[in-house]
């Protein structure tokens, strides 16, 4: 069992398209493609965890629970500006295992949030897309800079280090 993370998929969401610069060229392609990236690397009928740190959808709930029902392992979604617009039963109607409204600690040193903050923890987090944050506190999992698909948190670990430490060589 592995635990993921990724933000900002904005299924159904027409507009991400050019406000995000995303490489695709229809919403269409965007959804199969973030589907896909999503089942290569979470294995069908794991215990694997993806925390959705928020901002998953535009569709309505016939489109949301198509979705949610092609991705594999079990889905977390910790509620991001967009999401807020429907009701955490909404959420939890159309498919999520889990819904949270407000930040996550995790594993002690770290909190979990659709948002960047500063709480005195190691922050991951979304809501930026193509915007890139350098901080030695902040990681951000949004879609566009993880390569549209969830990552696993040994790995982002490992990339956090390597960012960090590029951070410090260039300063």
């Amino acid at each position: 069992m592995n635990d993921f993370f990724i933000a900002d998929t904005h299924f159904h969401h027409t507009n991400i398209l050019t406000w995000s610069d995303r490489p695709f060229k229809s919403v269409e392609e965007m959804n199969e493609t973030l589907i896909q990236n999503w089942n290569k690397i979470i294995r069908k009928k794991s215990k694997d965890k993806v925390y959705v740190l928020g901002d998953f959808s535009f569709g309505n709930s016939y489109q949301v629970s198509k979705i949610i029902r092609k991705l594999n392992g079990t889905k977390i979604l910790i509620m991001g500006n967009h999401d807020r617009k429907r009701t955490r039963t909404w959420w939890l109607n159309v498919g999520f295992d889990r819904v949270i409204e407000f930040p996550v600690i995790y594993k002690n040193e770290y909190v979990l949030s659709h948002e960047p903050i500063n709480i005195g923890l190691k922050n991951i987090h979304g809501h930026l897309h193509n915007k890139q944050i350098y901080m030695k506190s902040h990681f951000s999992v949004c879609a566009e800079q993880i390569d549209y698909a969830p990552i696993r948190f040994d790995i982002l670990l490992k990339k956090w280090v390597k960012i960090d430490k590029e951070r410090r060589d260039r300063n």
